[in-house]
């Protein structure tokens, strides 16, 4: 049995559910309400099916590249752990993709889905999270549903983004996703440290 609290603050902290309220509003600005849930819907599908694509694929593709699990845990907890220092030294996720929505005329695929929900840094965690190495299929199965959970909030926050903007603002959720990058530190340098014990034999955790 999985760490479901763990699992479910891992994706967490690499989809930001919160830190997609900005980027949602500003791409459906000026749409109808039922459109506006369409385009909800839609984003968090096509998240979904990437996301589950990595879980589902991730792993046979390493293996048909003769790449190591070890070795793309290793890699994959240096990426996040960059990922999560730009989390919190540089631009913020809602920042960031704001300037993505004012060069660009996309709504639900981009970038709402990509790279807002379904970013780098989750597909590198649905990988990791998922290691058939490390993971029996029961395990994946449970931390694929904590995944889909993650994503239903995110669907959620979505619908109730109006009320979100005026809660916390923007600059609430920078605030937010700066937190969810220390958190995304901690576990990427986790993924790192165990990566390393496994591919050098050794006991370090």
């Amino acid at each position: 049995m999985i760490d479901y609290i763990g699992v479910f603050i891992s994706f967490f902290a690499v989809v930001d559910p919160i830190g997609s309220v900005p980027v949602y509003i500003a791409v459906t600005q000026g749409y109808e309400r039922k459109l506006k849930r369409i385009i909800a819907f839609r984003a968090t599908m096509f998240a979904a099916a990437i996301l589950i694509f990595f879980v589902v694929a991730g792993s046979p593709i390493l293996t048909a590249m003769s790449v190591p699990l070890s070795a793309f845990q290793i890699s994959g907890g240096i990426v996040l752990f960059l990922f999560a220092l730009t989390m919190i030294f540089g631009e913020s996720k809602p920042e960031e993709e704001m300037r993505i929505v004012q060069s660009h005329n996309e709504t639900a695929i981009y970038p709402l889905a990509v790279p807002s929900l379904a970013s780098p840094g989750a597909m590198l965690a649905a990988v990791l999270l998922t290691d058939p190495a490390r993971f029996g299929i029961w395990e994946r199965a449970q931390t694929v549903l904590m995944l889909l959970l993650v994503l239903l909030s995110a669907f959620l926050l979505m619908l109730a983004a109006n009320f979100i903007d005026r809660l916390v603002g923007k600059s609430g959720a920078s605030v937010i996703s700066r937190v969810m990058g220390i958190i995304l530190a901690s576990i990427a340098m986790t993924n790192t440290l165990e990566g390393l014990s496994v591919y050098f034999n050794l006991s370090i955790i």
